[in-house]
């Protein structure tokens, strides 16, 4: 069989799905995804994604690969249109194009980049799209401890428990916040890897250096101490935004 591999560029609004992740009696981006891709193909497709996201989780780009059989190529990557036809409004493909039969959607990604974003005054246009935080936060204290990050490698403080990954390891290349000219954040953060909810707990450890509830000084013990129940709570999903995924030959 002539089996060719090819990449898809999506984005979504996770509001109504549970994760990227196919799982048992939820909703999910992966499962949508591959029932459009049998359908419009005709065959059984199964896509593996660059990465997870959890419930409530947006993505402004996001990649997975998948292999269809004896069709050609003009006729794949011209695909888009017709497959959008059959995804939820939710979900959206951007584009398709043909790598090589090795290409790997997860492990070729040198980087992503991930924006938290939170509002302070009630906004329905926001509903779902931000977090409302109720309180006033010190934006020059949080990014002094935002920067602290990048002289760590090991963030197991922040990794949700009993995951499978091998390391708990990633280089942080940039995290800092961005006032927006309405008043509101956005928290940027790139690294060539991230652990499962790992963003979710830095922005909820850094709000506490925000509110004068932590220094500089504690986040750095904070993740020297591997120990997750010394971090923050997680910030709600609704906030994250997968925004970037960096490959080689992208």
């Amino acid at each position: 069989m002539n089996s060719k591999r090819y990449f898809i560029e999506i984005s979504y609004n996770g509001t109504t799905l549970h994760g990227w992740q196919i799982q048992p009696n939820a909703l999910t981006v992966q499962e949508c995804l591959d029932k459009a891709l049998s359908i419009y193909f005709r065959q059984e497709v199964v896509s593996l994604g660059c990465g997870r996201t959890d419930a409530g989780v947006h993505a402004i780009q996001f990649y997975a690969h998948f292999n269809v059989e004896n069709i050609e190529e003009g006729i794949v990557i011209k695909a888009p249109a017709g497959i959008n036809a059959l995804l939820p409004y939710a979900i959206a493909v951007k584009q398709i194009f043909a790598v090589s039969d090795d290409a790997h959607a997860r492990f070729d990604a040198t980087s992503r980049a991930y924006q938290y974003h939170i509002h302070f005054e009630k906004d329905p246009f926001k509903l779902d799209r931000s977090w409302l935080y109720k309180g006033n936060l010190d934006l020059f204290d949080m990014n002094k401890a935002a920067a602290v990050l990048l002289d760590f490698t090991d963030f197991s403080c922040f990794s949700k428990s009993n995951t499978q990954t091998f390391t708990n390891n990633c280089k942080i290349k940039l995290a800092y916040f961005e006032m927006e000219k309405d008043g509101s954040l956005i928290f940027h953060i790139k690294a060539d890897r991230f652990l499962r909810n790992m963003v979710r707990a830095i922005v909820g450890t850094l709000i506490l250096v925000g509110k004068g509830e932590l220094g500089v000084i504690d986040v750095q013990k904070i993740v020297g101490s591997k120990n997750r129940s010394k971090a923050g709570q997680s910030v709600p999903a609704c906030g994250l935004y997968l925004v970037k995924v960096e490959y080689p030959y992208v």
